[in-house]
């Protein structure tokens, strides 16, 4: 247990860096072009690069971890046959969304004017290429994880996300936002480079292709082909939200991604850094056949999202405003764009422990060689719930309808998969963690009426001051209630300080 929440702590503090540098390049893209439609192209242009990358680089990655172990032949050849049959694949498909990229821009994005529309094109066609060598990064990381190098590959993200952001700003000044497209591709050829050199002493490691295709790529593409299609799924959140904002007013879009941007910082940061760590062990004990360990790794870990989440979610939900104005509000942001920001981040604020909670969830599924469910799962609320709660609520609440659809769906995703998840495999949530469990309720309960009590009473002119004393407040009136309620991850963690403390004290 000490090992691993070392092990968590580090990579937290390195994905605390890579995701601030990306979320950084969100703040001055806000600072720059505000919510005009020149912030929307900056966006809309990265949606499909990023997408792929997201969908195709984690599929591959997750099943040639989940295969590492199980392959019959030797690790370092089934390597050489994975490298190859992911460049070969990441190509073609970067190749054909290139060939179509004008008929995807008209048709999906659909600039109002020939300006914004050759603004979208120049940026898409930089963007585009990344691909490629974002997908191979992700999977030259997962080496690295599976080989207990979690430093490595969390570091690659925040070179890639600095040199993202150094570039991109710095030639936005001269070359205006066609700068964040050069960015995005020389960002990509820094992470690559960055992990060709991290693997080169990792064990079995070799770039030599090889055509053959053995019985481990045929795993290979069964477990990464549903997968896809699932995390294709969890992605269309982002494809639904840029096809209804995009027929809103413009900056509708980049308010969206704002909000969604902030939500998912303190979410993707938390979760990645828990999943980074469980799904390789957990992977591992899969393949012993160690039930016990695996059943405890899915309590404990959704435990630890709640108790690092829940904090963060609620202070947001209740000062949204505040949030956006220390934040974004500079340069060509102004008080109309917090206006249309703020609403749409205290309700995606709600979705921060949902989203990082399925993701976790589902990881327990690949493990078990199901990866069919939660595909199911997402293809219901994605496409159901989702598009039926944004398209009821678009006429009267615009671009708030969205981020409403995003939680609704979000909540009934995890239900679908924790209540399967038990009922198939016996991972029970709660069984003999009862008292646990309503420690939560009581946590949750006290401490949003205390949040709730800072906001209403709480109030300063001044944005900064008003920030930090109103998340001092209330991240001490958590503090306090956690240590009342004595849950066992916090005993566990104050116990091993004080041992280390009496020990240097000796």
């Amino acid at each position: 247990m000490s090992r691993f929440l070392k092990i968590i702590g580090a990579v937290a503090v390195i994905n605390i860096f890579a995701r601030f540098f990306g979320f950084l390049r969100e703040i001055i893209i806000g600072i720059q072009y505000g919510t005009t439609n020149l912030a929307d192209s900056i966006i809309n242009a990265y949606t499909i690069p990023n997408l792929i990358y997201l969908v195709v680089g984690g599929a591959f990655t997750t099943a040639f971890i989940s295969i590492y172990h199980k392959t019959e032949s030797s690790i370092k050849e089934y390597i050489r046959r994975t490298f190859t049959t992911i460049l070969i694949s990441i190509t073609l498909v970067t190749i054909v969304f290139m060939v179509f990229g004008d008929l995807l821009i008209q048709s999906y994005f659909k600039p109002e004017s020939q300006e914004e529309y050759e603004i979208l094109k120049t940026l898409y066609n930089w963007m585009m290429p990344s691909t490629i060598m974002l997908v191979l990064s992700t999977w030259l990381s997962g080496i690295l994880n599976v080989q207990g190098k979690f430093h490595l590959s969390s570091f690659s993200v925040l070179v890639y996300n600095l040199s993202f952001l150094i570039i991109s700003v710095g030639l936005a000044f001269f070359i205006g936002p066609v700068g964040y497209g050069i960015g995005a591709l020389l960002g990509a050829m820094f992470m690559i480079g960055f992990l060709i050199y991290g693997v080169r002493k990792a064990e079995h490691m070799s770039f030599k292709p090889s055509f053959a295709f053995a019985n481990d790529q045929k795993q290979l593409w069964l477990v990464a082909l549903p997968i896809m299609l699932g995390g294709a799924t969890a992605q269309m959140y982002t494809l639904i939200q840029r096809f209804f904002t995009n027929d809103l007013a413009d900056g509708a879009v980049s308010a969206v991604n704002y909000a969604t941007k902030v939500s998912q910082f303190p979410q993707a940061l938390l979760m990645t850094a828990v999943t980074t760590v469980i799904y390789p062990l957990l992977s591992k004990k899969e393949g012993e056949g160690d039930n016990e360990s695996v059943k405890k790794l899915y309590v404990r870990g959704l435990r630890m999202l709640y108790l690092l989440i829940l904090p963060t979610s609620v202070y947001v939900y209740f000062q949204s405003e505040a949030v956006v104005r220390v934040i974004f509000e500079y340069g060509l942001f102004d008080v109309a764009s917090t206006a249309l920001t703020a609403p749409v981040l205290k309700i995606f604020s709600l979705t921060m422990f949902f989203l990082a909670a399925s993701t976790y969830v589902t990881r327990f599924y690949y493990a078990k060689g199901n990866s069919m469910i939660p595909v199911i799962f997402s293809l219901l609320t994605v496409f159901g719930v989702n598009i039926a709660v944004t398209s009821a609520l678009i006429g009267s609440l615009d671009a708030e309808a969205v981020a409403w659809g995003n939680l609704i769906s979000a909540i009934i995703n995890l239900i679908l998969l924790i209540i399967f998840l038990q009922y198939k495999y016996k991972l029970k949530l709660v069984g003999d963690n009862l008292v646990q469990f309503v420690k939560f309720l009581v946590l949750t309960i006290c401490f949003v009426a205390v949040s709730w009590g800072i906001s209403t009473l709480i109030i300063f002119d001044n944005k900064f001051l008003h920030v930090i004393i109103t998340f001092i407040l209330t991240m001490i009136g958590y503090a306090v209630f956690v240590l009342l309620l004595k849950f066992q991850e916090v005993n566990s963690a104050i116990g091993k300080f004080k041992n280390k403390l009496s020990k240097s004290n000796k």
